[in-house]
């Protein structure tokens, strides 16, 4: 049983994302918790201590608000969906966010996070929302990132460009294999080289991500001398991808590309899902 968490602002783009996850794990086990936080705010101090129980009062109803629009939300997709595979839970928390995810990934166990994200702006420049940013570098979860406005695609190709830095483990997989072996997708695994061979270390790596992906169809690709988003850029011209899968591994390109607030120097934008895998787990 696969548990994976849905948070839900209420938007387009959160609807759009709870719909991506229940297409792609359309023929999976899964409990799926629908996930919407709120901290209601009470401007005046003066009101707040004069106030009494009005503040309990305001959260009981906002909870009850937003408890209506989860199960609005139930409704739609299971009438939808009618998948006899997946179960729903909705949670409602008076919390950040960020903390309240963090509580339920260690809570119960959650395998993966599902998420709409785009810029605060909705400005093309941003790749992730702030909220995506902090829930990756603050969970020890996977997350999938979906672009505003992107409807569900088979992920027949993948793309996982890696610096065989990693000390891969078979957990960092799980999510990955999960939809392979759905949907018999290949892995092209892309390295950009500096034009000098690889390390004792990154060998080592190397042959152990081999192993951890003996069972899935994979194909290795090396290029050299370019910056990292110009050859996914670069790779994505030549082979259509569905989805893209990076670890989320310190001192890393990874850390050093996606959390820049402005990257559109080079045009790299995000139009499809994005896997991001903890380095550790």
């Amino acid at each position: 049983m696969k548990k994976i968490l849905l948070p839900t602002d209420f938007s387009d783009n959160a609807r759009n994302a709870i719909h991506y996850a229940l297409n792609l794990f359309k023929d999976v086990t899964a409990t799926f918790y629908l996930l919407h936080t709120y901290t209601p705010v009470i401007y005046s101090y003066d009101y707040r201590m004069s106030s009494g129980g009005y503040l309990g009062e305001i959260t009981d109803i906002v909870k009850e608000n937003a408890n209506e629009k989860l199960r609005e939300i139930e409704k739609e997709v299971t009438d939808k969906f009618h998948n006899q595979n997946h179960h729903f839970e909705i949670v409602s928390s008076f919390n950040l966010l960020t903390d309240e995810i963090k509580d339920m990934v260690e809570r119960n166990s959650i395998d993966l996070i599902v998420m709409g994200t785009k810029g605060a702006t909705g400005a093309k420049e941003i790749l992730f929302g702030t909220n995506t940013i902090h829930i990756i570098q603050k969970t020890k979860c996977p997350v999938l990132a979906i672009p505003d406005g992107h409807f569900f695609e088979t992920p027949t190709e993948i793309l996982f460009p890696t610096d065989y830095k990693v000390d891969y483990s078979e957990k960092q997989f799980e999510n990955l294999k999960t939809i392979v072996h759905q949907y018999n997708s290949k892995v092209h695994i892309l390295h950009v080289s500096r034009g000098v061979g690889l390390s004792d270390i990154q060998n080592a790596n190397k042959t152990t991500l081999e192993k951890l992906l003996a069972s899935v169809i994979t194909m290795y690709h090396n290029v050299e001398d370019q910056p990292i988003p110009e050859a996914i850029n670069n790779f994505q011209k030549s082979t259509y991808v569905q989805m893209l899968m990076m670890i989320n591994n310190k001192h890393s390109f990874f850390e050093n590309l996606f959390f820049k607030p402005v990257i559109n120097q080079i045009g790299f934008h995000l139009n499809i899902p994005f896997l991001v895998i903890p380095a550790k787990m």
